[in-house]
């Protein structure tokens, strides 16, 4: 049975780490490897070092029979933690692995880690999901966090089975997160100043999440052609790819939208194509603003001058806009694809509510369906078609969305 060797080295970016090394004989002829379990300032001791390696060591021996003690969930979070949680691994964003990491260290491995894999159950998991003082949607992130570290010890051998599969949480929202109603949008829009004006008119006309909207570059706002192309994210001030596919799909920007941002164009001092749409100007245009300052200052100040009490964030206004679609009677395939989602299921059970109007319009019609005296079913006209194309105007280098409304034929 092999055990490595800890050896401590220093990184091009000048950062002190520990490596383990072993030789790796699932080839045939032996290889020899080695991976980075931390810094020094993570792990201080070699005996610290030493104890991460627990999960690796276990996987470079497998099938030895003289490596019978049990592992722990704390080993097997820190074998999760090098295989998939590092920089390098690029199957997760960044967000995700700072979701992942907050999770294991703050909840999961504080309960669990001393526990044998053998020795969880899926009662015992299940009855302390409901105990956490969390929302149901954290503890189902939880309880998925813990499928996958089980799933990833089925996956290197180092445990053959998966008890969280058996437990049982629901996500459903015990709260209807708040939306800004069509009323309610253009007073917040009229009293902001024109920074905070655009942000929020184009996080609403939009729907894109707080990560993209600030990770927007001049060069992906495509005024030709009217349309926004989403490339990146940024979270925590960390840039990576977009969540998924679909999140990458470009976004139509219709001429009030084209026309808000080219006038903040006008006013920002950073223009340049690779420059921050909404740059910081601390950091003379490095890096983007931060986002949570913009939403907790001035923007819910000014709501709560118009009298608008409701818990908002960033992810509000991509509600309301989903809200609005509905509301407007737009396809759910075309919410889905304005939205950028995956699943249609997600926009219709997640992002989307109906309005009280909707919903006092589909009453009413069922009544006068069922009416004894009615005459005769009123029949409602159908939403206009909507057109756009592309006509040239003033400003150099800019076209104007042309709005144009044909009139339908009804059934």
């Amino acid at each position: 049975m092999q055990k490595g060797s800890i050896l401590q080295s220093r990184r091009k970016n000048g950062l002190d780490v520990w490596e383990y090394r072993w030789r790796d004989r699932t080839t045939g002829k032996p290889v020899y490897r080695r991976i980075v379990l931390g810094t020094t300032k993570q792990l201080l001791t070699p005996l610290d070092a030493r104890n991460a390696t627990a999960g690796i060591v276990r996987e470079a021996n497998v099938g030895d029979p003289r490596l019978m003690a049990p592992l722990t969930l704390s080993q097997l979070a820190e074998h999760y933690r090098q295989r998939e949680l590092v920089p390098d691994n690029t199957w997760k964003t960044h967000s995700t692995k700072a979701g992942y990491e907050n999770y294991l260290k703050r909840w999961i491995v504080p309960k669990w880690g001393e526990y044998a894999l053998s020795d969880i159950k899926p009662i015992e998991v299940e009855l302390w999901l409901r105990q956490l003082p969390l929302a149901r949607g954290s503890c189902a992130k939880i309880k998925n966090v813990m499928s996958v570290l089980f799933n990833h010890a089925r996956r290197y051998d180092l445990f053959d089975a998966n008890p969280i599969q058996f437990v049982r949480q629901s996500a459903k929202r015990r709260k209807i997160p708040h939306i800004l109603t069509a009323d309610e949008i253009p007073r917040l829009l009229r009293v902001l100043k024109p920074l905070y004006r655009t942000l929020v008119f184009t996080a609403v006309t939009t729907g894109l999440r707080q990560s993209e909207l600030f990770g927007l570059k001049w060069s992906d706002v495509d005024f030709e052609y009217g349309q926004i192309n989403v490339v990146r994210s940024i979270v925590h001030g960390f840039i990576s790819h977009c969540k998924t596919e679909s999140s990458m799909k470009p976004i139509p920007m219709g001429y009030d939208l084209a026309k808000t941002l080219h006038e903040w164009k006008s006013q920002s001092k950073y223009t340049a194509p690779e420059d921050w749409v909404f740059a910081s100007v601390r950091t003379a245009g490095k890096r983007p603003m931060w986002g949570e300052n913009m939403i907790r200052k001035p923007i819910r100040r000014a709501l709560r001058k118009l009298g608008i009490y409701k818990i908002i964030g960033w992810h509000t206004f991509r509600h309301s806009y989903s809200t609005l679609l509905r509301s407007l009677g737009t396809d759910i395939k075309v919410q889905q694809d304005l939205l950028r989602h995956s699943s249609a299921r997600l926009t219709l059970d997640t992002y989307t509510q109906a309005v009280t109007p909707a919903k006092r319009d589909a009453q009413n019609a069922v009544l006068r369906l069922l009416s004894p005296n009615r005459q005769s079913a009123e029949i409602h006209p159908k939403l206009p078609c909507i057109y756009w194309d592309l006509q040239q105007i003033h400003a150099p280098g800019f076209r104007r969305l042309h709005l144009s409304a044909p009139t339908p034929e009804f059934r």
